[in-house]
């Protein structure tokens, strides 16, 4: 087997993230995007010691369940990778994959009754299959070189590839509405895109949010300061647009960072306000443009009702809530807490907690900005429960040797990454936590993404 040569693959199984797993002369190879039963020509693009990586070239046999994708930008744009499966088989598929991920990483290390917690899985479906998403960011590019300006996303298996994604089916209307305006005003402009190698270009992205419950719309446009462009006739197109929804800001961030990453070097606006409200469960949230909140709003409401469930009592317990983001799970255990105190290293979000806590009327609530390993170290009271909502990476090795010296009665891990997850719970078992429930939801349709809450209780409360 050489790299750059095709063979033919039967798909056996499937690993997270939505990897086909298929075999050559007992090697075993993953195709990306490849699902269990598949038969597919694929072409070897990295070799490793004991894997392969390969790529979809075609599929030679289908499977039998597939359907007609929802989405005109499907299998072209790089968002959605799973449309083509009825939504019962993605649930079954996401279920399986960190199944697997738990027998090959933790079950020879927890107890035979945390193993049939793993065994008896259950996965919760997402309210909406489409139109579900309350924030997406686009980027501004071309399909080919010297081709037309275009706003959506990156092109499947082209990352310098860009396709408009005006008829984008995980958005609604209004989502749609605004890219077409936006990319129409600036073609007619010959507007430059930001080209990442050459360092040079003024259109970067644009941030679009909308709550669920209120139905307030934030725009966000993101250049360099390498053109000085009058945005009002933008703005006016923007504001005397007819939506469903209710035109909150239009801002505009200038970021001249080398970075394909978002971030503000300045930040104006152009109209409105710089914030929009979302409510969840009863309690009110501020979304500032850099803040995160779960995207799935609807989604959310079950995720803080499972870990709600998890918690249970929480009266008179002092809940610590690490990487909070805006305060959403801390605030929503807070009413029966007898005190809340929140991590998270964006200021922009901790400004936001705290006036979401004041906004919801809540008294026993501590946000406090900065790296969760190091503020963490400062903390001198005890938690009765740990809320663990960390990034991708899971939690940083320091602040987890705190979390752990903390001896909380209960930990609740609310996790985006079930690779990660094993990581951490493989190190919170080694340091006395039983696994108790772990529930995953389906945030993200026709992706490969889910979440995962799990209840950990220390063995010395479980005793007692």
């Amino acid at each position: 087997m050489r790299k750059g040569n095709e063979y033919e693959f039967i798909i056996e199984h499937s690993e997270f993230p939505a990897l086909g797993v298929a075999y050559l002369d007992d090697f075993k190879i993953y195709i990306k995007g490849a699902i269990p039963g598949q038969k597919v020509i694929a072409r070897i693009i990295k070799k490793k010691k004991d894997y392969a990586e390969a790529k979809i070239v075609s599929v030679l046999k289908d499977v039998p369940y597939k359907i007609e994708a929802e989405c005109p930008h499907f299998g072209q744009c790089g968002g959605c990778t799973s449309q083509f499966i009825p939504y019962e088989k993605q649930l079954e598929l996401k279920k399986q994959q960190v199944l697997k991920l738990f027998k090959d990483n933790l079950e020879a290390a927890v107890s035979k009754e945390e193993a049939e917690v793993f065994n008896n899985l259950e996965i919760q479906y997402s309210p909406e299959l489409y139109e579900y998403r309350n924030k997406m960011e686009f980027t501004f590019g071309n399909y080919e070189k010297g081709g037309q300006l275009n706003l959506g996303m990156h092109v499947k298996n082209k990352s310098f590839s860009v396709i408009t994604v005006d008829h984008c089916k995980i958005v609604d209307n209004d989502f749609r509405k605004i890219i077409t305006i936006i990319v129409n005003y600036f073609r007619k402009e010959n507007l430059t895109f930001y080209k990442v190698m050459k360092k040079e270009g003024y259109l970067r992205n644009l941030v679009v949010r909308k709550a669920k419950s209120t139905g307030e719309i934030l725009v966000n446009l993101v250049t360099t300061s390498q053109v000085n462009f009058d945005l009002k006739p933008l703005t006016e197109l923007l504001v005397n647009a007819d939506y469903d929804g209710v035109f909150k800001g239009f801002i505009h961030t200038i970021n001249d960072r080398l970075s394909e990453i978002v971030q503000p070097d300045e930040i104006k606006v152009l109209y409105g306000e710089d914030h929009i409200t979302e409510e969840i469960l009863g309690l009110k949230f501020k979304i500032s443009p850099f803040s995160f909140f779960q995207t799935n709003s609807r989604g959310a409401e079950k995720l803080y009702s499972i870990v709600k469930d998890f918690i249970e009592e929480s009266k008179a317990k002092v809940v610590f809530d690490l990487y909070c983001g805006t305060g959403t799970i801390g605030q929503i255990a807070a009413p029966e807490a007898k005190k809340v105190i929140g991590i998270e290293l964006i200021e922009e979000a901790v400004k936001a907690a705290n006036e979401n806590a004041k906004l919801n009327g809540l008294t026993n609530c501590e946000f406090i900005a900065g790296d969760v390993a190091q503020v963490i170290k400062n903390i001198h009271e005890k938690p009765d429960l740990i809320i663990l909502d960390p990034p991708r990476p899971g939690v940083h090795p320091k602040a987890m040797d705190y979390v752990i010296k903390f001896n909380a009665p209960e930990i609740v891990y609310v996790s985006c990454n079930p690779k990660s997850l094993m990581v951490d719970l493989k190190s919170l078992s080694e340091a006395g936590y039983a696994i108790k429930k772990v529930v995953l939801m389906d945030m993200f349709p026709h992706t490969p993404h889910t979440e995962a809450i799990c209840l950990l209780e220390h063995e010395k409360s479980i005793d007692k």
